[in-house]
């Protein structure tokens, strides 16, 4: 749930203001643009370079997996019903019953269904003139936590969830699986223009929330803790050629879909600009050359945020700027750059030692890919991120959405190796094992009772080795 991704709670903060601070900042939910693996080996891994129509095209492609779901009375109106389950199981060296702040597979040696997820969707096709779209997804299981938003799925900021927690995820049927709905969204589209409203996944970033869209089994930092999972509200795509694609539209920020950024009364800072609004840009421009064999990505999104304070709260600008480059060096080596960059204005963490102090977080991510044959994949992902202030990672996420123990204020930089394979079978199934070696420099943290901490060994260490493998079979 990124129960609002608002800003992970302040390591000074105890009892109840702890938790609601925490809680307008899990609002784990990121993602993006329908995204699809099962493609041609050579742009199986190009997720974040294709505009959303591109994309969701490629998840009904001939060559794609067999879908059990579509009927002819339907298919042949242009809806589209597909959907996968993702289940698998991952473990860490220390035994600690979480796996730090790795996400999404949380927990050490406890089988986990992460996803079972279902699309129905009609495609915009300007082909004749005018056309209509939408979409609606629906995710069940351990995963359902991090893509609620406030107001749909997660309760809003002066309401408290099934544990007490204001802003956090309320369709739960357990203490780890829920349902969530990350995208709600009608579509008009005509010429090179498509126009999106509704609910639906961020365009920031690489990784993205829907399994099938993703290498590894975990996620990066930066996906994690550092962008948004989705929005609500507009966005045009416009389309003006094969090599480019330009987004713009305005949302009510992150993670959030009817919360308003006053809704806890007056702020701290009454005289901030637009301190009444959260409306937000959102947009970006994406270049492919002629042989589509590069891409450059470039998004943004900036607007106001709300941040929890030991007395009331403050509203502060925040923005993102995130460049992903990918380049298919031939038909067997792809590689990926991705860097992000965030601010949060009045975040008045203790760590920059001022009520109005600006926290930055910032990173690197690396990938690259090896296609050994149809059936067989490799992946290498390299990353730093710091959290520069100790305002965005925290852990357990699971934890800190019910009320219990957790740790944040990691003032310092995440390093992460991991290394990957996929496995496909056949159309329908991809397995994916994973290696990762995970490694913490900076201070420690602050447990929500108040005890130091680091990210890893229930608290206690700095670095981790982590296994884990998963299964997704897409009908």
């Amino acid at each position: 749930m990124r129960i609002s991704k608002f800003f992970p709670p302040r390591p000074a903060v105890t009892g109840f203001a702890a938790v609601a601070a925490l809680a307008a900042t899990i609002s784990l939910a990121q993602a993006q643009p329908p995204v699809v693996p099962n493609v041609p080996s050579e742009e199986a891994y190009e997720l974040r370079g294709l505009p959303p129509q591109e994309s969701a095209q490629e998840a009904s492609a001939e060559e794609g997996p067999k879908r059990y779901l579509e009927r002819e009375f339907l298919t042949s109106r242009g809806i589209k019903t597909y959907g996968w389950i993702d289940a698998g199981i991952g473990a860490n060296n220390w035994g600690s019953p979480f796996n730090g702040p790795i996400t999404f597979n949380d927990r050490n040696w406890q089988g986990q269904m992460n996803q079972l997820y279902l699309v129905n969707e009609k495609l915009v096709d300007t082909s004749n003139g005018l056309d209509w779209g939408g979409r609606v997804d629906l995710l069940y299981g351990t995963d359902y936590i991090y893509t609620t938003a406030r107001g749909l799925d997660a309760t809003l900021l002066n309401q408290d969830n099934w544990a007490g927690v204001p802003g956090g995820p309320k369709w739960q049927s357990s203490m780890d699986y829920g349902l969530a709905m990350p995208q709600l969204y009608g579509e008009l589209g005509y010429g090179n223009h498509v126009v999106k409203a509704g609910h639906f996944y961020t365009i920031i970033g690489y990784e993205v929330v829907p399994a099938i869209g993703n290498f590894f089994y975990t996620h990066a930092y930066t996906m994690q803790y550092g962008e948004p999972f989705t929005h609500t509200g507009i966005l045009d795509t416009w389309t003006p050629n094969d090599q480019m694609t330009v987004y713009a539209g305005i949302t009510n920020g992150w993670d959030n879909f009817s919360d308003p950024i006053n809704i806890l009364g007056t702020p701290n800072n009454p005289g901030y600009p637009g301190f009444n609004s959260n409306a937000a840009f959102l947009g970006g421009v994406s270049f492919k050359n002629s042989d589509k064999t590069q891409s450059l990505t470039i998004t943004t999104s900036s607007g106001n945020e709300p941040v929890f304070q030991p007395v009331g709260y403050n509203v502060g600008n925040r923005s993102i700027v995130s460049t992903v480059y990918v380049n298919e060096l031939n038909d067997k080596i792809t590689y990926v750059f991705q860097n992000d960059n965030g601010w949060q204005f009045n975040a008045g963490d203790l760590a920059l030692g001022s009520p109005n102090g600006t926290a930055q977080w910032y990173g690197i991510n690396q990938y690259v890919f090896y296609n050994f044959s149809e059936k067989w994949i490799g992946g290498l992902r390299f990353e730093w991120f710091r959290d520069n202030n100790g305002f965005r990672v925290f852990d357990p996420i699971r934890n800190a959405a019910a009320g219990r123990t957790f740790a944040s204020g990691y003032q310092g930089n995440f390093w992460e190796m991991s290394w990957g394979l996929n496995y496909k079978p056949n159309r329908n199934i991809i397995v994916r094992p994973e290696l990762r070696y995970d490694w913490y420099d900076g201070n420690p943290g602050l447990t929500s009772v108040g005890d130091s901490a680091l990210p890893f060994g229930n608290g206690s260490k700095s670095d981790q080795f982590y296994g884990g493998c998963d299964i997704i079979w897409q009908f």
